[in-house]
């Protein structure tokens, strides 16, 4: 105890010289700056006895931790979207963007308003990425689509992204994607991929193209982070407006971005691809093989990018939303149950374990990054189980109308669920909070929201997205 006393009277006992030094110098600025340095008169610094007896005085932790809490308000939040992969599964993902957007549209009492609006930066993986693009591509300075049009978009356009032409070297239709791959076929033949392929790509060309011009990374409103897998490098590659600003070098189309980070192998053809100068080359495939879950890669980004978010110290300083596609799969398995397993039978569960697990790693390592402000900072809106069963072993790539209705039904179900925080190598458990009703907002963070009356104006002396002062909006449940 009195060695931590010595310790704080040595920190809060000020050097004689370091006192004598400071004060020349902001004499220097105060006499240059204010009364003008030319005249010697005007700076006569005191000189400070080195006999100078100096008693240490005690720091009021109160005041101190007031003064960091208002520093910490004077500075604006960064918030950061990221959407996992997932194929038709995303579905869920749109359709919680769709509700976050009308939400910010009755609290800014705009009806223009648009989720690019209030996120800083935002990064998505597969048709995730496909969402990003959508959401923060430009059209005379404005965002091409809504929120409503991405689930949409793949609900109605699932037949043409994901086309089930059949040919001789697929399996049945019962057949899991990755098991028919592993008996020496593929999942719908050389025909039936390279069909797939050339609908994938118009309906992308035909989205991001604005009177005949192709857009690319650049024209987007905010930072966008879309990952592929470069089989050329075999290393992750990920497609930034950072970057692209930076140099054509690595300014990408944007259907071509949205090509590489969906092509999955067995699904779609890899992508040949070169940035717009064409001095840049990828052979790309689907971005989910190397990051499911982009969370860690935005936060990351905006950590490190100093130049576009220079007050950023912390993760503190973020508000992340993170939305993933569900587990929604068969359930688990028991020992009986997988004990006789050949290695046919464990191509599906290991695709599946992979991907979820590399998600939630990164739900969880992120968690742990926020501390104690996780449950203030981060959101993870995921949908864990559902009422309504499980979906089909290709449900990713299954666009039948069947397929979409579960997909939409589970979604809505999933706004309504209670919130679930992750616990490192102990699951999920549930919040202990009231039961989420149609008449109250699902888990996703109030902080988003915007102070009452913006209109999405233009922000003077800001870069910042509007966000209110904490997440814990409290909203009533209508009588």
């Amino acid at each position: 105890m009195a060695s931590n006393q010595t310790s704080l009277a040595m920190l809060q006992e000020p050097s004689i010289d370091t006192d004598k030094l400071s004060y020349e110098i902001f004499s220097i600025l105060e006499s240059k700056f204010l009364f003008g340095y030319d005249d010697p008169k005007l700076w006569k610094p005191i000189q400070v006895s080195p006999e100078v007896s100096v008693t240490p005085t005690a720091v009021d932790v109160g005041d101190v931790n007031n003064s960091v809490q208002a520093m910490k308000n004077q500075r604006g939040k960064i918030c950061v979207l990221s959407i996992d992969g997932g194929g038709m599964r995303n579905i869920l993902a749109g359709k919680a963007l769709a509700y976050l957007e009308n939400a910010l549209k009755v609290k800014s009492g705009n009806q223009n308003a648009r989720i690019a609006d209030y996120f800083d930066v935002a990064a998505g993986t597969g048709v995730g990425g496909v969402f990003t693009a959508m959401l923060f591509g430009l059209n005379h300075s404005r965002p091409i689509f809504k929120a409503e049009d991405t689930w949409k978009f793949l609900a109605e356009q699932g037949k043409r992204l994901y086309q089930q032409k059949s040919s001789s070297g697929g399996g049945g239709k019962g057949q899991g994607l990755f098991k028919r791959i592993l008996r020496g076929g593929n999942s719908r033949g050389v025909g039936g991929i390279t069909h797939a392929t050339a609908g994938f790509e118009n309906a992308m060309k035909e989205a991001f193209t604005i009177n005949g011009q192709s857009l690319t990374l650049k024209n987007t409103l905010k930072p966008v982070l879309i990952p592929c897998y470069d089989l050329s490098s075999s290393a992750p590659f990920l497609f930034s407006r950072a970057d692209a600003l930076e140099t054509d070098s690595f300014d990408f189309r944007l259907w071509e971005v949205c090509r590489a980070t969906t092509a999955l192998p067995g699904l779609f053809e890899p992508v040949s691809m070169k940035s717009v100068d064409g001095k840049t080359r990828c052979v790309a495939v689907d971005g989910g093989l190397a990051m499911s879950n982009p969370t860690a890669a935005a936060i990351t980004h905006v950590l490190h990018n100093k130049q576009e978010f220079p007050f950023v110290r912390g993760v503190e300083d973020l508000l992340v939303l993170s939305l993933g596609t569900g587990q929604v799969l068969e359930g688990n398995y028991d020992y009986n149950q997988v004990k006789g397993w050949k290695p046919n039978d464990w191509a599906r569960p290991m695709a599946r374990i992979s991907g979820d697990s590399s998600a939630d790693m990164v739900d969880h390592s992120v968690s742990l990054a926020f501390g104690q402000s996780r449950s203030s900072n981060y959101v993870r809106i995921q949908a864990n189980g559902s009422n309504m069963g499980r979906c089909g072993v290709n449900v990713d790539s299954d666009s039948s109308p069947g397929n979409v209705k579960l997909l939409t039904g589970i979604a809505d179900e999933m706004l309504k669920q209670k919130n679930v925080e992750s616990v490192l190598f102990g699951g999920e458990v549930p919040v202990l909070l009231p039961p989420s009703h149609l008449n109250k907002p699902p888990p996703i963070p109030p902080k988003l929201f915007p102070p009452k009356g913006y209109g999405g104006q233009k922000r003077k002396r800001s870069i910042l997205s509007p966000t209110l002062p904490c997440f814990n909006l409290k909203v009533k449940e209508a009588n």
